[in-house]
C-alpha cells in the first residue's frame, strides 16, 4: 500500500498533538463594571486604613467621597446602562430567595438530592448577589455619618456611629471575600478572575458583547481629576518645627478638624 498525503496540509511528526488555538473564555463582565469595583475598592481599604488619627484624615475623607461619587456612579449605571450591569438584575436574584427556601425545605422534606444540589448552588448565588447588595446599601450611612463627624454636627455620639458603619462594611467585604474563595475551591474554578481580565473559561457566546473600555476609562480618568483637584485646593498647615506643608497630610498639633478641608481660613500660630 501506499501512502497519500495532501499538498496542502503540512505533516505533523508522530505523536505530536494537533495544535489547537487557545480559547480566551467568555466575557461576563464588562470593563466599567471592573473599573468601579476596582476604584471602589481601593478607596475603602485606603478610607479604614487611614481612619484614625489626624494625620491622613483629609486622606480618609477624599476617598470616602470618592466611595459616595462612585456608589452614585454605579446607580446611574445600573439604571440606564446595559442589561447586564442594571441593578433590575440583581433585585430578581434577590426576589427569588423566598421560592429558593421553600423549595429547599421541600427537597429535604422528600429527601430529592437533585432538587437539593440545585437549591445549593442557588443558594451560593443568592449569598454572593446580598453580600454585594448589602455592601452597596452599606455605604450612605457610612459617608453620610463620616461627613457629619467631619463637620462636628453631633458631637462624639457620630463618631462612634461613623466607626460602627466602618466595621460593618469591613464584615461585608471580609465575608464578600471569604464567600469567593470558598466557592472558588468548592467549584474548583476562580471566581475571581471575571473582575481582573472580564472573562471566565468555557466556550459559548459572550454574556456581555460590548466592553465598553473608553467608559472605563472615563470613569477612572474622573476619580484621579477629583483627587488631583482636591490635592489641589488642600490648605497648607504648619507642620513641627516651622515647616510649611501642604496636601493631604496636613494635621498639625492642636489644628481644628472642623469644617470643609478645602476652606481657605486662616490660622493662627
Amino acid at each position: 500500500m501506499f501512502a497519500t498525503t495532501r499538498p496542502d496540509v503540512p505533516e505533523r511528526a508522530p505523536g505530536a498533538a494537533a495544535a489547537t488555538p487557545p480559547t480566551p473564555g467568555r466575557r461576563v463582565t464588562d470593563a466599567p463594571t471592573r473599573a468601579f469595583h476596582w476604584l471602589f475598592a481601593l478607596s475603602f481599604v485606603g478610607a479604614y486604613l487611614t481612619a484614625d488619627g489626624e494625620r491622613w484624615r483629609l486622606v480618609h475623607v477624599v476617598l470616602g467621597y470618592t466611595m459616595a461619587g462612585l456608589l452614585g456612579w454605579r446607580v446611574l449605571y445600573g439604571l440606564v446602562g446595559p442589561r447586564h450591569v442594571r441593578l433590575a438584575a440583581l433585585a430578581r436574584k434577590l426576589a427569588a430567595a423566598p421560592g429558593w427556601a421553600r423549595a429547599t425545605l421541600q427537597a429535604l422534606r422528600t429527601g430529592d438530592w437533585n432538587a437539593l444540589a440545585g437549591a445549593g448552588r442557588q443558594g451560593q448565588n443568592l449569598a454572593l448577589a446580598g453580600v454585594i447588595a448589602a455592601l452597596l446599601l452599606a455605604v450612605p450611612p457610612l459617608v453620610a455619618s463620616g461627613v457629619a463627624t467631619f463637620h462636628d454636627w453631633g458631637g462624639e455620639w457620630l463618631e462612634e456611629v461613623h466607626e460602627f458603619f466602618g466595621n460593618g462594611m469591613l464584615a461585608l467585604v471580609l465575608a464578600h471575600l471569604g464567600l469567593l474563595a470558598a466557592l472558588s475551591v468548592w467549584r474548583r474554578q476562580n471566581l475571581a478572575r471575571p473582575m481582573l481580565t472580564g472573562r471566565t473559561p468555557g466556550r459559548g457566546p459572550d454574556l456581555v458583547t460590548r466592553n465598553h473600555g473608553a467608559l472605563a476609562l472615563l470613569l477612572v480618568l474622573a476619580v484621579l481629576a477629583y483627587w488631583a483637584w482636591e490635592w489641589s485646593n488642600a490648605p497648607t498647615r504648619t507642620a513641627p518645627g516651622g515647616t510649611a506643608t501642604s496636601g493631604w497630610t496636613l494635621a498639625a498639633p492642636g489644628a481644628s478638624a472642623k469644617g470643609r478641608h478645602h476652606d481657605d481660613e486662616d490660622e493662627d500660630d
